[in-house]
């Protein structure tokens, strides 16, 4: 499953994108993986997988963008 797959299952999921998410966190305070995991899992009911999803965004949001735009461009081409 691509990186952008994992964000658009999040998005169907819960109505919500990782901007949400990153914002929330951080009113939260969460910086370290161990802390966004529990609450992603714990408080927001993602699964594993997706909770990493959007620590990536969390902690790299530049990284996680240009994974989103490149896997959007990817599957155009194929």
């Amino acid at each position: 499953m691509s990186y952008k797959a994992y964000i658009d299952n999040i998005k169907a999921k819960t109505g919500k994108g990782p901007e949400y998410y990153l914002s929330v966190a951080k009113k939260k305070g969460l910086t370290t993986h161990k802390e966004l995991l529990n609450w992603l899992k714990d408080s927001c009911g993602l699964g594993h997988g997706h909770a990493n999803a959007i620590i990536l965004y969390i902690q790299h949001p530049a990284i996680a963008k240009k994974k989103i735009s490149e896997d959007a461009k990817n599957k155009k081409v194929i």
